[in-house]
């Protein structure tokens, strides 16, 4: 296994630096290579870290390290959803909520990426950025019902759980598909609406997080960080915690 120097955002589960060491039998890495992962421990608030190697990929080179340690379990959560559960399609239509957060960042771009016709819901002064990255169309979830101003929809990908969850049913298209890695969706309201209901639980994959290292260098994605030195992750973890974040919060260990 690899030993990387770790710039880490959330809760320590992702990682961004140079490989020191190898473990026995490693080739598929060489010490002095850059590199990104989501490691799934709680091992990423500190200089180094200890991965396995198919939890890692080469860090996109557009990326600096800070940059890279915020993308790969927010991208892989939107990857897994939008692709492996969803099946997004082109011209398909796209309704994300909480898209302004790393998650939900991560989903407009890959969704517009994909050719989708991208609904985004988000407070109103993150609209301006959502509309940059690629959304279509904005909704202030705050001021405005999402349910009357989309409808016919394929995919519903619900970050937010709860109520929003439960009104995204009525959006959906017969044989629409809402996903949810937050919780499981009712089963007797899918059944009722003729959906598809998804939840699950986003994971490592180093192959996939080398085609998104591969979107990232053809400028296909970006990522949108605020850091702050390692000496402050109790500011950065309380902060994050207020769940009105644009893009991520990265610990920078260097500092």
């Amino acid at each position: 296994m690899p030993v990387a120097s770790a710039s880490t955002p959330a809760v320590g589960v992702e990682v961004a630096g140079t490989v020191v060491a190898l473990g026995k039998g490693v080739t598929e890495l060489n010490i002095g290579d850059e590199v990104f992962g989501f490691i799934n421990i709680v091992g990423g608030y500190a200089t180094k870290a200890v991965a396995q190697v198919s939890k890692l990929a080469f860090k996109p080179k557009s990326l600096s390290a800070l940059q890279a340690g915020a993308v790969p379990a927010t991208a892989l959560t939107a990857w897994q959803a939008l692709i492996e559960h969803a099946g997004v399609q082109r011209r398909q239509k796209v309704l994300i909520h909480a898209a302004a957060g790393g998650v939900g960042s991560m989903a407009v771009q890959i969704a517009k990426y994909l050719g989708a016709e991208v609904y985004a819901t988000a407070s109103a002064h993150h609209h301006a950025y959502l509309k940059k990255i690629g959304a279509d169309y904005t909704i202030d979830y705050t001021t405005q019902a999402f349910e009357e101003l989309a409808s016919g929809l394929d995919v519903v990908l619900d970050l937010v759980g709860g109520e929003t969850q439960t009104r995204s049913f009525a959006v959906l298209k017969k044989h629409g598909v809402l996903v949810s890695p937050v919780s499981a969706p009712n089963m007797s309201l899918a059944n009722d609406y003729g959906v598809t209901p998804v939840n699950f639980a986003t994971r490592s994959d180093g192959r996939q997080l080398s085609l998104i290292a591969e979107l990232f260098d053809k400028g296909h994605l970006t990522v949108n960080v605020e850091t702050y030195p390692l000496s402050e992750a109790k500011v950065a973890i309380e902060k994050s915690m207020g769940r009105h974040l644009r893009g991520r919060l990265v610990l920078d260990t260097a500092k």
